[in-house]
């Protein structure tokens, strides 16, 4: 026969009222003790499993941390639902598939894409570049879906910073959101502007949602100078190392703001035309451009941590996406393909990408990366190439629109939706 439901002391003090033979204390003894030893094993039983569900939550975190230790608590809350509902997934490394519902939108429709940008209006005669999706691999991330982004980003200012690439994710993004809005009017640049490359600054309202979307150029994101006196005669320009680009007032009260940098840090965009590096009042005329890149992105790092609010602005930092030149030193032939290739024949072993990725692990700040260097180094089919604006100049840096900056987009998309969570492969 089962005991009572009581609690121990209960039980006993109402067992003793009864006089007992030795035989019955005995058996009740007995009975006691295994009462007592299954109590305290139901007891420890549950510590251990309390113990469990804890010790999981604080591994779960202590992984988040670990793969991301820049983020802080405030955006910790916010994602968390997205990497615990799949510990394992990284969207960063997965494959390219054929996706037959891309591209998700036409760039010909689209008035802010770039005349150069567009590859079929300027002749491509294929579109299999248009029509692959980025698959992580161990889970699945949400399928774009414009009205619930738009309804996400009412009333919000995104802002990018940084060179041409920052502006094709840019114009890509507009894209996206302009599927849907039926009123195409009331998507305008709010200066009148067409959008072209010469233009330090470029913002699109969306009138009806109350969005808008801003480009600033600066492709160092610190500031150009002229030369200080007395510096040697091939010295034309530089970049002060130590100074952010004087237009970084404009960038911080946002909502989202988005960094990248990379494709000037070049001979070509530096030394062969006089622009040489400068900290403080002192000429680097002996600096080479990798450590030249580290010391703008640390200074960058150290004025983001000062100058933004962080309890406001989601700050993300794109890495380098990867050119698929034949020649890398002159840039003169492209190394296009008809689909991505199967491998990264080590184009995603950037200097610049390791450095943004050191720096921006190594602040306090909640600041977030978007690693897409992997992904856009197995691209080598989806630049502009020869059909471009100018196609007698071939160019294997820049990307098709549509294309892979609006799988970046959709990566920005999903990493900055409150509760995020993927589902399994």
């Amino acid at each position: 026969m089962g005991l009572p439901v009581t609690s121990p002391r209960s039980h006993v003090a109402t067992e003793q009222k009864t006089p007992m033979s030795n035989v019955g204390r005995k058996s009740f003894n007995s009975r006691v003790s295994v009462h007592r030893k299954s109590w305290v094993s139901r007891s420890f039983y549950l510590l251990m499993v309390i113990f469990s569900v804890v010790s999981t939550y604080i591994i779960l975190g202590q992984d988040y941390i670990h793969v991301f230790p820049t983020i802080g608590q405030k955006s910790f809350d916010g994602i968390f639902g997205y990497w615990a509902s799949n510990k394992s997934c990284n969207v960063f490394s997965g494959s390219w598939v054929i996706d037959q519902s891309y591209p998700l939108y036409n760039s010909s429709l689209c008035p802010f894409v770039e005349r150069g940008f567009n590859c079929e209006r300027n002749g491509r005669p294929d579109n299999e570049y248009m029509k692959l999706r980025w698959q992580p691999h161990n889970c699945d991330i949400p399928r774009f879906d414009v009205q619930s982004v738009l309804q996400r980003l009412r009333g919000l200012r995104i802002v990018f910073v940084g060179d041409s690439m920052g502006r094709t994710q840019w114009e890509s993004l507009i894209c996206l959101l302009m599927t849907g809005v039926e009123d195409k009017r009331s998507v305008y640049e709010v200066n009148g502007n067409k959008i072209t490359k010469q233009i330090r600054f470029l913002g699109v309202r969306f009138r009806s949602h109350n969005i808008t979307l801003e480009y600033f150029r600066s492709p160092f994101l610190v500031q150009r100078s002229s030369p200080p006196k007395n510096a040697p005669k091939r010295v034309k320009s530089t970049v002060k190392l130590d100074r952010l680009d004087s237009i970084s007032k404009r960038w911080i009260q946002s909502d989202f703001l988005i960094f990248n940098s990379g494709q000037w840090w070049t001979h070509m965009k530096t030394f062969d035309v006089g622009n040489y590096f400068q900290v403080g009042d002192t000429l680097k005329l002996g600096m080479p451009i990798t450590t030249a890149f580290q010391t703008a992105i640390t200074t960058w790092a150290s004025w983001a941590k000062e100058n933004i609010n962080m309890n406001r602005t989601h700050v993300f930092f794109r890495t380098f996406e990867t050119s698929h030149w034949r020649d890398v030193a002159s840039e003169r032939s492209c190394r296009l393909t008809s689909y991505p290739m199967s491998g990264t024949e080590g184009l995603d072993q950037n200097p610049f990408a390791s450095i943004v990725r050191e720096v921006v692990y190594g602040m306090k700040a909640p600041v977030k990366l978007l690693d897409i260097t992997y992904m856009s180094a197995l691209r080598c089919d989806a630049h502009l190439g020869k059909w471009s604006d100018t196609p007698s100049v071939p160019d294997c840096s820049h990307w098709c629109l549509p294309g892979v900056p609006d799988a970046w987009n959709e990566l920005l998309l999903t990493l900055t939706a409150p509760k995020n969570g993927t589902q399994p492969a």
